[in-house]
């Protein structure tokens, strides 16, 4: 019976209570690269605000080709990428003028026929 005497006392200690847990303390930030931050913020804007002048005054033609053969991360495009994009593009465009053009009426029966092509395995309701 030894073996079964010892039973501990107090409740339950559950993580997330506010019982032995330490907060981190926020590192502050110095006067200095506050400084550095804000320049660097009113630079960028700048720069923005320039290309903006550029484009609306038409002397920025040259730069949106060179914008256009370049990626996000600032990488160029190989000649296949810039085909791949190129053949998106037109899809995008194609299937936006198709989609203008139609009425609800019309993609319902689209759809209905398309639902018709397919196997029974995919038998879906037909829409009314």
């Amino acid at each position: 019976m030894s073996d079964y005497a010892h039973r501990p006392g107090g409740k339950l200690k559950l993580k997330g209570e506010g019982d032995g847990t330490k907060k981190k303390k926020k590192k502050s930030s110095s006067k200095d690269e506050r400084r550095g931050k804000e320049a660097e913020v009113a630079v960028s804007s700048a720069v923005a605000e320039r290309s903006r002048r550029d484009d609306k005054e038409g002397r920025g033609e040259g730069k949106a080709e060179s914008r256009a053969e370049t990626k996000a991360d600032g990488r160029k495009l190989t000649d296949a990428e810039r085909r791949f994009e190129e053949v998106q593009r037109k899809r995008r465009e194609d299937k936006a003028k198709r989609s203008a053009h139609q009425t609800h009426k019309d993609r319902v029966a689209e759809l209905n026929s398309k639902l018709d092509r397919l196997s029974e395995h995919h038998d879906m309701p037909r829409l009314i």
